[in-house]
């Protein structure tokens, strides 16, 4: 009997085992199984059944993201990236956040360009800035919301839906409680602690960086997106939005755009009468397409060879990015690593942060 109750307890044992083995494979999904919308440019193929889209999105970045995910829910959305994937991406963690800033590489996701001497990167990956930033997360002001002419109601509807599934509070290190008590105390007050919100004073936000140092950026929001109404194209460079004109007044019917081979495909946006194209290129890369597409000052295109579809000589125009002073204090001795987590906001306009990378001098 006694024989009998130990092969019992062997066989048991093997079953669980081999459950815990089978668990384990489940939480081993590749990025591939776990987001099997998203392909490589040269999948898609004008040749064969066109499939249209109620809306075309160029660029998949911190909003073409959040955008694809919900819009997919009731429509048929096409988003275009020119870069590759976050996902299993090492230099993308904090550890390794300055080697995107440092790649100079024609593919790197952290794309350098130099303007009037200054030296600045554009994103060039799924997830846009939220990819190779700081990580660091905070509310727009109520006078941002409203410059853009949004409606705050539906903002602040909308924040809890990003928060809950890539933010989260940080664990202050010794580096960020010292910046945060020298604000303090040189009259950056008050003291606002852990805050979303936009508050004058000095405040610890949120941060899309994990306790293990892995970075949750807007690519993950994808997985909230209905997966049968939703294409992500990866390494899909758009070359220009196509219009039709023969009712007198332009209307964007789809987007002319180059794969990884070089090879040139076309997206058609469906009959559905409230069908959009969606630039969501950053700051540089919307009007950039704009102006390639024909919008923009007629004396300017004219000159580039590009055909006139609306005179605008706004495009491109008034573009500024914001000034900054850096501050570079070394150490004699290691100091724990650590991006934005503590924050100055003045009531003049000037926002005070402090990174640690870890050097020995």
């Amino acid at each position: 009997m006694q024989q009998y109750y130990s092969m019992v307890l062997i066989i048991k044992f093997f079953l669980l085992l081999s459950l815990f083995t089978f668990c384990q494979g489940k939480n081993t999904n590749t990025w591939e199984e776990e987001y099997p919308f998203i392909k490589n440019a040269s999948s898609f193929s004008s040749v064969a059944k066109i499939k249209e889209y109620d809306y075309i999105i160029v660029g998949g970045g911190t909003a073409g993201c959040p955008l694809a995910a919900t819009l997919s829910r009731n429509f048929k959305v096409l988003v275009l990236e020119r870069g590759g994937v976050p996902y299993g991406n090492k230099n993308t963690s904090l550890k390794n956040f300055h080697i995107n800033l440092a790649d100079t590489s024609p593919n790197s996701p952290a794309q350098l360009f130099v303007v009037e001497g200054v030296f600045n990167v554009r994103p060039r990956i799924l997830g846009g800035g939220s990819s190779i930033n700081a990580g660091f997360y905070s509310r727009p002001s109520l006078r941002s919301l409203m410059e853009l002419g949004l409606d705050p109601k539906l903002a602040y509807k909308s924040y809890p839906w990003v928060e809950k599934q890539i933010v989260q509070w940080p664990v202050l290190n010794p580096w960020q409680s010292a910046i945060r008590s020298a604000l303090l105390q040189v009259g950056i007050t008050p003291d606002n602690g852990y805050s979303y919100e936009h508050l004058y004073g000095t405040k610890i936000g949120g941060t899309i960086f994990d306790k293990d140092g892995i970075r949750h950026g807007a690519a993950e929001l994808l997985k909230s997106a209905n997966p049968k109404n939703l294409d992500v194209l990866i390494r899909a460079t758009a070359q220009k939005i196509v219009f039709d004109q023969s009712s007198g007044k332009p209307r964007a019917v789809g987007v002319i755009f180059k794969d990884e081979n070089g090879e040139q495909h076309e997206a058609i946006l469906s009959n559905y009468n409230k069908s959009e194209v969606i630039l969501s290129s950053g700051a540089i890369g919307s009007p950039q397409l704009l102006l390639l597409s024909g919008i923009g000052a007629k004396a300017e295109l004219e000159q580039m060879n590009i055909s006139v579809v609306l005179n605008n000589q706004f495009v491109g125009k008034g573009m500024a990015d914001n000034p900054q002073n850096n501050l570079i204090v070394p150490f004699n001795r290691l100091v724990a690593q650590s991006l934005v987590q503590t924050v100055g906001i003045t009531r003049e306009g000037v926002y005070i942060e402090a990174i640690v990378r870890k050097w020995k001098v």
